[in-house]
């Protein structure tokens, strides 16, 4: 299929553009470390990517994606403070994007697609890993997992972005790797592209009926 009219495409960041998960499972597991608490493989830390930091270090302090409700909160607190402070200083140790990305969107930044990231991923992590992956300049719009009072699933960062780029939903497409990206879009009423690697906790994206699913980033152009 191809979609009609669309102005602005929307994008996941962690799983969808970049590869984040070795820096992540660095992140986690040294905070765990600092705790001395167990630690865990870059495989299953992936699993729990997706809801952003704060969650990211309950589910590590759980052992599990599961969040133990019987959780310290002073601990989440300082666990959480301990995770984004070496996170900051290791954002892009071994980040990359994803096959056939940086090429993808500047040619769709040079079809005159308005682009955008809305991720869950803290705001102030997004510009640096960009600028680091060379991808700064590229969107228009970015929105982080702090940015608003809700994120993903929930469709308030999909709605955001358009009254902020001022379009109507049915102008925009809505692009990841996870049921979050997906969910969303959906309760929007947006179109959406699920990518079939990333981070979904081992789902099946298509389980979330997007629009269309892609295995490669590159088919985005045989879309639009």
């Amino acid at each position: 299929m191809k979609f009609n009219n669309k102005k602005v495409i929307l994008f996941d960041l962690d799983g969808t553009l970049i590869n984040s998960g070795p820096d992540l499972a660095l992140a986690v597991n040294h905070m765990l470390q600092t705790l001395n608490r167990e630690t865990f493989s870059e495989e299953i830390i992936d699993g729990w990517v997706g809801n952003g930091a704060q969650m990211l270090v309950q589910r590590a302090l759980s052992g599990q994606r599961e969040i133990d409700e019987n959780l310290d909160a002073d601990l989440c607190s300082d666990a959480l403070d301990i995770f984004l402070a070496f996170y900051a200083k290791n954002l892009c140790v071994a980040t990359v994007p994803y096959s056939n990305v940086p090429a993808t969107l500047t040619c769709l930044k040079e079809m005159d697609y308005r682009l955008a990231i809305v991720t869950n991923k803290p705001f102030a992590f997004v510009e640096p890993i960009l600028e680091s992956l060379t991808l700064s300049g590229l969107f228009e719009l970015i929105l982080g997992g702090d940015s608003l009072d809700k994120k993903k699933p929930d469709p308030l960062p999909l709605l955001h972005a358009c009254e902020k780029m001022n379009v109507s939903v049915e102008e925009c497409v809505m692009v990841g790797d996870s049921k979050n990206d997906i969910l969303a879009a959906n309760t929007a009423g947006m179109q959406s592209v699920g990518v079939t690697y990333g981070y979904n906790y081992g789902e099946d994206i298509g389980v979330h009926n997007p629009t269309v699913i892609i295995d490669d980033f590159s088919e985005l152009l045989e879309l639009l």
